[in-house]
This record gives structure tokens, sequence and C-alpha cells, in this order.
């Protein structure tokens, strides 16, 4: 670690703590003057938020959750000279803060729209392309937590496929991605076992039991 400058370890140590703040029980609490952790799936993500404690409060979520994400990616390369290891690496400390934040016992979301804010300042196409497949899959099956996966587990791929014409994204960024998809993809670890079982459930279904 002796190469690691100050600055970049402080930019990491910042991306955790603003990924940890929990937007969506702060504004479930405001807006709907509920706690999203007691009800629906128990998550505090942006799906959970809308359906305890409405459709505003849940875009708003999601809009601030992606907003966090890109935001520390993009802090991270105006101070590093876009160095994409610090900022992959804010970007995973982000998603750390989001998913294991410490304000919540550790104990968050999901990290899947703080995810897409990381990698579209990243590599926008590769985001672009992750949402693209996100929204076919919902379209045609009806989950979010489906969709959810499918996008985490196909954004390697388009990593290294989009990050640059005729060039191949550095290790750090390979390996980093790979870290991320890996973790969303455990957070969903329940979301994955009720579709084995049958029991997720879909779009518009009116279950609540279920969260992306």
């Amino acid at each position: 670690m002796s190469g690691v400058s100050p600055v970049a370890l402080l930019i990491l140590v910042a991306a955790y703590f603003l990924g940890s703040i929990p937007f969506g029980l702060i504004v479930a609490r405001l807006l709907g003057g509920k706690d999203v952790r007691q009800s629906g799936s128990g998550n505090i993500g942006a799906t959970n938020v809308a359906r305890v404690a409405g459709p505003l409060p849940g875009v708003l979520t999601l809009v601030l959750d992606v907003l966090k994400g890109a935001l520390t990616v993009w802090l991270a390369g105006s101070f590093t000279s876009h160095s994409a290891a610090v900022m992959i690496l804010a970007g995973i400390a982000t998603l750390l803060g989001h998913c294991f934040p410490v304000w919540l016992r550790f104990k968050g979301g999901k990290g899947v729209a703080t995810a897409l804010g990381v990698f579209a300042v990243l590599c926008a196409k590769a985001a672009l392309g992750a949402v693209i497949l996100f929204l076919l899959v919902v379209f045609f099956w009806r989950f979010v937590s489906l969709g959810s996966v499918a996008a985490a587990a196909a954004m390697p791929l388009l990593i290294y496929f989009l990050w640059a014409p005729h060039h191949v994204p550095p290790l750090i960024v390979i390996f980093g991605t790979l870290f991320a998809a890996g973790l969303i993809i455990i957070k969903h670890d329940a979301n994955l076992q009720r579709l084995v079982d049958g029991t997720e459930p879909r779009v518009f279904s009116g279950n609540s039991k279920g969260d992306s």
C-alpha cells in the first residue's frame, strides 16, 4: 500500500461514508412517515421504498442512490487525473458503504442503483447496456430481481468489450467489476432462492415479500 497516496486513501474513506448514507430510509421517513425496514421486504432500496412509501419516494431514492455512486467516482477522477484504479476503488468503496452501512449495523441495500451510478461514470456504454438488459429481462419475465442479477452478471463482459475502442480495461477495473457483480449477486441470494422455488413476486403482482 506504499504507493497509495493520502489523497486516494481519503477519497476511498469518503466514498464509503457517502455510500453508507441510507437515502431510502431517510426519504421514506420524510415523505411517507414509514420505516421501510419494518415493511415489505425490509430492504432500504428503491423497490421496497416504492412499495412501502409510494412511487415518488421510490423514484427519489433511485435517483439519489444512483447519484451517490456517480458522484464518488466522478470526484475520484477529478482529484486523481482520472486514475482508473482510484475510480474503480472509489466505486467499490461506495458500493460497500451502501450494502454495509455503518449507521445501520452494516445491513444495507443490494447495490444495484449505486452500481449503476458507479459504472455510468466509469463506462457509460457499459452502464447503458446493463440498463437495456435489465429492462428486457423485466419486460419479458417481470422479475425485477432477475433483471438486476442479469445486469450485474453481464457488467464484467460489457466493461471488457466497451471500455474504450481497441483497448482492454486495466486489470484492476476488470477485477473490481467482477467483485461488484459478485457482491450484487450475493446480496440477491434470497431472491434467487425464491426464483428457484417459484415464490418470487413478479412486477405488479401485488406481493411485497420480494425485493430487487
